[in-house]
């Protein structure tokens, strides 16, 4: 009986020494594509800043090679043991309790592995936290639920809109259902965009995964990002963290284009969004 045990832990070890590489390859042949999610994708999405390639490398050529060895090694040690320390084999159970060489290695190699992974983890947070200097700063509100965005009017603005999920009745051919928007939020590519992020009421979380940003929210707190997208598409987001009922309700797109078409987007929201700001103050004058 036991020789047949054996044999089906021999077959599973090699299964699975074959079969994890092979998922671990296909979650990354079946990553997103860039700004949206995608059916059946597995893996980080594309990402088009400099702080998203930087979180994709670390994932895909660090933190993976290393989880996906050590679970093959701990697979293959548990197999070992029940092939060499069963019962049959050793009828005379051993009496050693210690061995300070072995519990030396086996304390000292993760010391080791979390130093390497340190490296490269702490020179990225280093690129996440120093916000470099921005030619387009954006102020971004979370409330129940939708998002407030303010541009500037010293970089051209001087405006400020709502982001509502739109209803999927009014989604049109191509549009995501519960990721679409009435107003996306431009920016220029190629440019180092400043977030600035609060929230009116309880805490949310801005994020794009795109971007490999997240921010929270925190009322009567002023938090800061950035990103600086090399790509021109659109790029979808939600709140990261529960904040209510409508909290799945509440996503986030950002389009970003060129320099040109970025003022003429600006010149079009400063009339836009103005003659929305008067209606909203003489409605709220009647009142």
């Amino acid at each position: 009986m036991f020789h047949v045990n054996r044999q089906m832990l021999t077959r599973g070890a090699v299964a699975a020494a074959v079969t994890v590489p092979a998922i671990l390859c296909a979650g990354v042949a079946l990553a997103q594509v860039e700004g949206k999610p995608v059916p059946g994708g597995l893996g980080l999405p594309n990402m088009v800043t400099p702080v998203g390639l930087g979180t994709q490398q670390l994932y895909n050529m660090v933190l993976m090679p290393i989880i996906s060895f050590i679970a093959l090694f701990v697979l293959g040690l548990l197999v070992y043991v029940c092939y060499r320390f069963n019962e049959q084999a050793n009828p005379v159970p051993s009496k050693l309790t210690h061995n300070t060489p072995l519990e030396i290695i086996w304390t000292l190699i993760p010391v080791l592995i979390l130093l390497f992974i340190s490296v490269p983890s702490l020179r990225l947070l280093a690129q996440q936290v120093e916000v470099p200097e921005a030619s387009v700063t954006i102020k971004v509100t979370g409330n129940q639920w939708y998002w407030s965005y303010k541009y500037p009017e010293d970089q051209g603005g001087g405006f400020g809109f709502d982001q509502m999920l739109k209803p999927e009745s009014e989604l049109q051919p191509g549009e995501l259902r519960l990721l679409t928007v009435d107003n996306e939020a431009l920016v220029p590519v190629n440019e180092v965009i400043a977030v600035h992020v609060t929230s009116n009421d309880v805490i949310h979380a801005f994020g794009v995964p795109s971007f490999g940003v997240r921010m929270d929210a925190i009322p009567g707190r002023l938090n800061q990002t950035w990103f600086k997208v090399e790509k021109e598409g659109v790029y979808y987001g939600q709140c990261y963290f529960i904040c209510g009922k409508d909290h799945a309700y509440m996503p986030i797109v950002i389009r970003a284009v060129s320099r040109e078409k970025y003022n003429e987007w600006l010149a079009e929201s400063k009339q836009k969004y103005a003659a929305a700001g008067a209606r909203v103050r003489i409605a709220a004058d009647s009142r």
